[in-house]
């Protein structure tokens, strides 16, 4: 009896100390299943897999234009066995009045992706540099338009912004709401509006096709798909840049060692081959951040898009 007795005590305290992870681990993506997002949440979660052996299944929980995902991984059991993959929006839902969540309610782990914003204009635009571009947009406010995601979406700020930072009334550049990059793409093609400050990856299908001709990027380094665009500062000399990112993250208050344990294991897929090529493939944007880095990246961001939201009257 004594022996059992032990036995069971020994088995408790090893449980207790046992290394982090334990048993499976749920990820959220706070967007719909074939998706950028859910496309980087399922190669990082199949390669965490093979890191933490123990099974990384991913959890689709859309709606609220994001806030419903972002919710479930913020108000999460913080035991470290739910995780998600935030999105940009985290620093623009707050300033439109969707929630109150920000993106220090939660323990980051590791920024593992960014698209920048280009300009892509249809392939016969008459402009053929960004310079020319916003030239005829200051001297024509409203007779030209803009889309590639919703009113005060990401791709919406990216060029708000840029007028705002260039001496431009955002409200010179008419915004078209639309359903994505995509259908914007598809609107520049046909005719119906004239510029489309999307991500080059989202802008790739036409631009290889020879329908749309990319103008720049919001970067401070050129574009790995498409290099001798140039950036906003060989443009125009601005330092103005803005990007769809995604941060791998927890619920506040992980457990500092399953913190550790996660940002080690998610460092060691970030650098490996298999996430490399798949991000390359996908032409997605490769950044790495720590989580103290990350903190400050995610801060920046948040103050950048509120000013930008604030210029394009989307602010609540």
């Amino acid at each position: 009896m004594r022996k059992v007795l032990l036995a069971a005590l020994l088995c408790v305290a090893t449980s207790a100390f046992a290394q982090y992870p334990q048993r499976p681990v749920q990820l959220i993506v706070p967007w719909g299943a074939g998706g950028g997002t859910d496309a980087t949440a399922r190669i990082i979660a199949t390669l965490l897999e093979k890191e933490l052996k123990q099974p990384f299944s991913v959890v689709n929980r859309t709606g609220g234009s994001g806030v419903v995902g972002h919710d479930a991984i913020a108000k999460a059991t913080p035991d470290g066995y739910t995780i998600g993959l935030i999105t940009v929006e985290i620093t623009m839902m707050h300033w439109q009045g969707l929630t109150a969540l920000k993106h220090t309610d939660y323990t980051p782990i590791g920024l593992v992706n960014a698209d920048p914003a280009g300009i892509t204009v249809r392939a016969d635009s008459p402009y053929k540099s960004t310079k020319d571009l916003l030239a005829a947009i200051k001297a024509n406010p409203g007779k030209m338009k803009a889309s590639g995601t919703g009113q005060g979406g990401i791709w919406h700020l990216a060029i708000a912004g840029l007028l705002k930072e260039q001496g431009i009334d955002p409200s010179a550049l008419p915004w078209v709401p639309s359903n994505g990059a995509a259908p914007g793409m598809q609107d520049l093609v046909a005719g119906g509006v004239d510029v489309v400050p999307c991500s080059l990856p989202e802008a790739r299908a036409m631009i290889d096709a020879g329908k749309a001709r990319p103008l720049v990027i919001m970067d401070a380094n050129p574009s790995s798909l498409y290099p001798k665009v140039p950036t906003l500062k060989q443009e125009l000399g601005s330092n103005w840049q803005i990007a769809a990112w995604r941060v791998i993250a927890a619920p506040k208050g992980i457990p500092a060692d399953a913190q550790k344990t996660l940002t080690t294991a998610l460092k060691k897929v970030y650098d490996s081959k298999d996430y490399k090529d798949f991000m390359a493939s996908r032409g997605f944007g490769v950044i790495w951040a720590d989580p103290a880095d990350t903190i400050k990246f995610m801060a920046k961001s948040d103050a950048d898009l509120g000013a930008a939201m604030k210029a394009a009257g989307v602010v609540k």
